[in-house]
């Protein structure tokens, strides 16, 4: 018997992984994920874990190649949006993006922003990134839409008078410090690890 679930986790990565983890230990594997739409089917409790990654940074041809890497090591792999964009014909023009990815459209990585990766349950714990090198990527690529963001409305605010804009550059502060940190922390670990 299949279960729908809606939700919206936007940019909330860590919370949709421990949500579907949670489904998971609930007796439900995802079948199919949409705009908001989780449809899930019956399997044994725990039996797969699961995994959200960005990749609104890479062009299509990287995305499909990554998808492609993780599903030929055995894993099961969803596109997910990471907004609610209910249009047809958009682009988006994404500066802190690798080149070619830059301008994302529907034919390219435009909704297609997350990948969420299921892997049967092996008693191990399932992390996608595990040299450090590949973690400070990673967290780079998480912290750079929100340091743009963070310049640009602090920029209009301060260009326009706005303080609207102002609040909301002191508000994507907080994503940035977080995966800021999380850099800090892999780079103090690789450090102790030359020693």
């Amino acid at each position: 018997m299949n279960k729908k679930c809606y939700r919206f986790f936007g940019g909330l990565l860590t919370s949709q992984a421990n949500w579907l983890n949670k489904m998971s230990e609930k007796g439900y594997r995802l079948v199919q994920a949409g705009k908001m739409l989780y449809e899930f089917e019956e399997c044994k409790p725990n039996q797969v874990q699961y995994c959200v990654e960005f990749i609104g940074q890479k062009s299509k041809a990287k995305a499909q190649d990554y998808r492609d890497f993780l599903e030929d090591m055995g894993y099961k792999v969803f596109y997910k949006n990471i907004n609610l964009n209910y249009s047809v014909g958009k682009a988006r023009w994404r500066p802190w993006a690798e080149k070619g990815g830059r301008i994302a459209t529907n034919s390219t990585t435009f909704n297609r922003e997350l990948l969420i990766v299921e892997k049967e349950n092996d008693g191990k714990p399932f992390e996608l990134h595990t040299s450090l090198e590949d973690k400070e990527s990673y967290y780079c690529g998480l912290r750079n839409p929100w340091l743009f963001l963070l310049f640009m409305f602090a920029i209009l605010g301060v260009v326009n008078h706005s303080l609207v804009s102002l609040v909301a550059s002191v508000i994507f502060v907080i994503p940035v410090i977080i995966y800021q940190m999380q850099i800090m922390k892999v780079r103090r670990e690789a450090k102790t690890r030359e020693w």
